[in-house]
């Protein structure tokens, strides 16, 4: 036990060395990144069967629900929050460090770099629309740059399809501060609704998420599960990781109802069903 916290203590200390020669242009306080340096030389000490992101996620239960932590700022940069989490921001953090730990690069200048990668378009940070707003081109990016894949098949439980069609942002700009005080991103941004549209995706109907049979063959520990909503303009509605226990699947989110990181107590059919806008989910796994 003594050897493994030196270890931890030791890893901490390299990560933040390179941490302040590597800050960059970076919103964030001391705080964040001496937890992620923590997470990561924890996760060091880990054997190699362990499941990485339910391991990150469930360091972060706890943490509280805030929304819109990526606004704010007059120009787009780099925004690192590990104190206060939205269902988003949990995902992108836990699948970053998942990303270093997998590639064994334990340190706050990998995950930053990580991070950039997974929330911007191309991995390129060019102003507010470049970064990746809905998830539906979250997921098709990082399908090409190899970091996840969607899984769509066996069917069932895969029996339904989402024709994404997506003008939330562009038709309600008022809802956004960086629209609100950048008209001119509108044009981008509704110019990347337009590509992100049409695609079809197969996922699991609300109905047959109470089905464990054929669900325990489909998602495993660890998926990000997206859940698909029938609201005009929009894609996804909430997001979260998968977590089976004994009498079913359950979500662990960052939940705007608890207001903090969670596992849901309820099954997650249980929940869709209190959602009647939440249509049912997609499942994306994390490559290895």
């Amino acid at each position: 036990m003594k050897q493994r916290l030196l270890y931890i203590i030791i890893g901490v200390t390299l990560c933040l060395a390179v941490h302040a020669k590597y800050l960059g242009d970076v919103k964030q306080l001391p705080a964040d990144s001496i937890t992620i340096c923590k997470l990561l030389a924890e996760a060091r000490q880990l054997p190699a069967s362990a499941n990485l992101p339910l391991f990150f996620a469930q360091k972060f239960i706890g943490r509280p629900y805030v929304a819109s932590t990526l606004e704010g700022d007059a120009q787009e940069r780099l925004v690192v929050n590990t104190r206060q989490l939205d269902c988003t921001t949990l995902v992108e953090n836990v699948v970053a460090l998942t990303l270093c730990a997998q590639n064994k690069q334990y340190t706050y200048y990998a995950y930053k770099h990580a991070l950039v990668d997974l929330r911007y378009r191309g991995g390129v940070i060019d102003g507010y629309p470049s970064r990746l707003h809905y998830f539906t081109e979250w997921i098709t990016d990082n399908t090409k740059a190899g970091v996840v894949s969607e899984v769509q098949s066996p069917n069932p439980p895969f029996s339904a399809v989402q024709a994404v069609k997506v003008n939330f942002m562009s038709t309600h700009p008022q809802k956004y501060q960086a629209l609100r005080e950048h008209p001119e991103f509108v044009g981008a941004i509704s110019k990347m609704e337009r590509e992100v549209s049409g695609a079809k995706y197969r996922f699991i109907p609300k109905k047959s998420v109470g089905n464990k049979k054929f669900l325990r063959k489909a998602i495993n520990d660890g998926d990000i599960i997206a859940i698909t909503c029938n609201k005009k303009g929009l894609d996804i509605a909430h997001l979260g990781f998968a977590v089976w226990k004994k009498d079913g699947l359950h979500l662990l989110n960052a939940s705007q109802l608890h207001k903090k990181v969670v596992l849901e107590p309820m099954t997650l059919y249980k929940y869709l069903q209190k959602h009647s806008s939440h249509t049912g989910i997609r499942i994306i796994r994390i490559n290895k």
